[in-house]
C-alpha cells in the first residue's frame, strides 16, 4: 500500500526554526498543508501561529510548553528536529494525548567531526595562527602545538555521541575514558572510571555529551574546572545551561585551561543574523560555534525525512513507534477504518473499549494495547467505519483522552 493513497487532505503542519525542505517535501507528498518559519518562536508567537494546526515540527530553540499545549487543542503530535526534547514538556504533551518524536541518531556523525576538528584545532592552535596570518603576522613555531596522537580523551557522557567519538578519536591514537551516570559497555579499548573527579584529573582533553534534563543544570563548574590538569582543552558540544561560562573565561584567563571550545550556550538568539554575547568573546584559542554541531546539509537532510516520517506515520496509521512519551506501538498496513483511543492508564480501559464496540455491534478485525508511564494506547482495526454513536461513545469512557478515527486503504 502506498503511503500516497491515505488521505492527509486537511492535515495542517506548522515548521519552525529552519527545518530542512526534505521535511516539507514528505508533508505534502501525502496532501498536508505545510506553512515553514526560519527562526524561533516564543511562546504567544507559537500560540498564534500553530491555532489549528495538526502536526509541529520544532528545533532546539522554540519551548513547547503547558500554557503553549492548553491553547493547541488540535495538536496531535510534535517531532523535535534534534536529539533533545527539554524543549517540551513531554509530560505535558503526554498526558493531552500528544505524541513526541525526536532524531536521536540522525546528527550523530556530524557532532562527533566537529567535536574531533575543534580538538585538533585546539591542540594545534590554528585559530590563534590564523588569526595572525590575518593580520600579517608570520608566526612559524611550534612552541604549544602538539599531535593529538597519545594524548587523553576524556568523554563525560557515553551515549550516541560520545560512544561514537570513542571509536574514532581511537583511530586518531588518543587514549579515551569515559564517565557516565548509567552503566555503559566500554567500546574499543575505552575505560570506564567510576566518578567524574577521577576523570578530570587525569585527562587532556575533557568533552561533555550529556543530556538536557534539569538536573544537569550547572552540571559543570569552577569546582570542576579547578580538578581539570593544567593545560588542558575543554568542549561543550551538548547543552548551555550545563557550563558556568563565567568559570571557563576565569580559568582561560588564568591559564589554568590552554583552550575552549563551545558550540552551545545558556541564552542563545532566536535567528540567523541575532546579536550574540558571550564572557568567552574574543579570547584566544576558544573556538566559538553557533550551535551547529548538528548542523550539515547531511545531518539536517536525515532529520528532516526521518521526523516527518515518524510523523506522518502516527498521523496517518497511528505508529508510535520511537515515540518518547507513548507506547511503542508499529501498525502493520491493513485495509480498514483504525480507531486509536488514547487513554489514562487505569485498569479496565480495555474492556470498556470492547464492551462500546460490542454494544454497537462492531466487529473487531485486529487489536494491540500498549502502555506507558501515566498513558495508554489502543489501536483498533474494525471491519465497516464506524458510526458517530460508537466514537462517541468511545469519547465519553471516563479515562479517555482522545479519540481518532483513521481511514486505511
Amino acid at each position: 500500500m502506498s503511503i500516497k493513497t491515505l488521505p492527509a487532505a486537511g492535515i495542517r503542519v506548522l515548521l519552525v526554526e529552519n527545518i530542512h525542505p526534505d521535511a516539507v517535501a514528505s508533508f505534502e507528498a501525502v496532501g498536508a498543508e505545510v506553512v515553514s518559519i526560519e527562526r524561533a518562536l516564543d511562546e504567544d508567537e507559537l500560540i498564534e501561529q500553530a491555532a489549528g494546526v495538526h502536526l509541529l515540527g520544532i528545533r532546539s530553540k522554540t519551548n513547547v510548553t503547558d500554557r503553549v499545549l492548553a491553547e493547541l487543542p488540535d495538536l496531535l503530535a510534535i517531532g523535535a528536529f534534534c536529539i533533545g526534547t527539554n524543549q517540551i514538556d513531554v509530560a505535558a504533551a503526554q498526558g493531552r494525548g500528544v505524541a513526541v518524536f525526536n532524531a536521536p541518531f540522525s546528527n550523530t556523525r556530524s557532532v562527533v567531526e566537529l567535536a574531533l576538528a575543534e580538538i585538533i584545532a585546539m591542540t594545534r592552535r590554528l585559530t590563534e595562527k590564523d588569526r595572525g596570518m590575518h593580520a600579517g603576522v608570520w608566526d612559524k613555531s611550534a612552541t604549544g602545538l602538539h599531535e593529538v596522537r597519545g594524548r587523553k580523551l576524556g568523554i563525560v557522557g557515553y551515549g550516541n555521541i560520545g560512544t561514537q567519538l570513542s571509536v574514532l578519536a581511537e583511530n586518531l591514537g588518543m587514549e579515551v575514558l569515559f564517565f557516565d551516570t548509567a552503566d555503559r559497555l566500554p567500546l574499543g579499548n575505552a575505560k570506564p572510571l567510576p566518578t567524574l573527579e577521577s576523570l578530570l584529573s587525569q585527562v587532556d582533553v575533557v568533552t561533555l555529551h550529556v543530556d538536557g534534563r534539569k538536573g544537569n543544570q550547572d552540571f559543570f563548574g569552577d569546582e570542576q574546572f579547578a580538578l581539570m590538569k593544567p593545560g588542558a582543552l575543554f568542549l561543550n558540544l551538548s547543552r548551555g545551561f550545563v557550563v558556568d561560562q563565567e568559570a571557563l573565561r576565569r580559568r582561560l584567563e588564568s591559564g589554568h585551561l590552554s583552550g575552549a571550545a563551545i558550540d552551545v550556550f545558556p541564552e542563545e538568539p532566536k535567528g540567523r543574523g541575532d546579536t550574540f554575547v558571550s564572557p568567552l568573546q574574543g579570547m584566544p584559542n576558544v573556538i566559538l560555534t553557533p550551535h551547529i554541531g548538528g548542523s550539515t546539509e547531511e545531518a539536517q537532510q536525515d532529520i528532516g525525512r526521518f521526523v516527518a516520517g515518524k510523523l506522518r506515520d502516527y498521523t496517518l496509521h497511528g505508529s508510535t513507534s520511537l515515540s518518547i512519551n507513548f507506547p511503542q506501538l508499529a501498525t502493520p498496513e491493513h485495509e480498514a477504518t483504525r480507531l486509536v483511543h488514547i487513554h489514562r492508564n487505569t485498569p479496565g480501559v480495555l474492556a470498556a473499549i470492547n464492551g462500546v464496540l460490542a454494544e454497537e455491534k462492531v466487529n473487531i478485525d485486529g487489536q494491540a494495547l500498549g502502555t506507558r508511564g501515566d498513558v495508554g494506547y489502543v489501536i483498533t482495526d474494525i471491519t465497516a467505519r464506524p458510526t458517530e454513536q460508537v466514537v462517541e461513545a468511545l469519547k465519553r469512557l471516563p479515562d479517555t483522552i482522545r479519540v481518532r478515527e483513521l481511514k486505511l486503504g
